[in-house]
């Protein structure tokens, strides 16, 4: 009997736990992204680093996949893709903003800056 009581507080628990870790809102997307070198990692990360509701974003320079950590009460993923193409860079089918994309350093264009 002891150990029925306890695997049933156990149970109750950790459902109640998983309960509240979904509530939280807490999301993580993957973003293809057309960053070129590390300062694209620099300043997407930094960039998205600002924003309210994202908790982290890391850019992996050589897959170009953006990985981002965020809260879904706060920001909706279309206003990442959004933000990431304000900062000069292809962020899935949302093109980079033409007054960003050519404000930004040769290394970092789609084509090396020719």
């Amino acid at each position: 009997m002891k150990y029925f009581v306890f695997a049933f507080l156990f149970g109750f628990v950790a459902c109640s736990g998983a309960k509240k870790a979904a509530d939280t809102g807490i999301q993580t997307m993957v973003i293809s992204t057309s960053a070129q070198c590390g300062m694209c990692k620099s300043a997407i990360e930094a960039g998205l680093g600002k924003v309210t509701g994202i908790r982290k974003a890391h850019l992996d320079v050589t897959t170009k996949k953006l990985k981002v950590t965020y809260d879904s009460k706060v920001i909706a993923p279309a206003e990442i893709r959004g933000r990431v193409a304000a900062l000069g860079y292809d962020a899935d089918d949302v093109p980079a903003e033409a007054a960003a994309y050519q404000n930004l350093p040769a290394c970092c264009k789609k084509d090396g800056g020719h």
